[in-house]
């Protein structure tokens, strides 16, 4: 929120402590570009996959998810729902 814009190699990961439909929902308000979100799963399975709108007030994953994913929107192809990732530290 409140940033001017995203890089597009800039993101940020969020990380629940359980799969939850709820505590991965995210809101758009104060922030003003457009971001692609990826909800994946405590077994990094992609669940779902969104560009979230500037202002919106609200996206809800389909299913559960423990880490939320927020990219730049040209990332949009980067992952598909049903796609497993893996988190690195390069």
């Amino acid at each position: 929120m409140f940033l001017p814009r995203l890089a597009r190699d800039e993101g940020l990961l969020l990380v629940e402590k359980r799969d939850s439909r709820l505590d991965t929902s995210i809101h758009m308000l104060f922030v003003p570009f457009d971001i692609a979100v990826f909800w994946i799963n405590s077994t990094f399975i992609v669940v779902d996959k969104v560009i979230a709108k500037s202002w919106k007030p609200a996206y809800v994953p389909k299913a559960g998810a423990k880490y939320t994913l927020e990219l730049h929107p040209d990332r949009w192809g980067d992952y598909e729902i049903g796609d497993k990732v893996e988190f690195t530290n390069d």
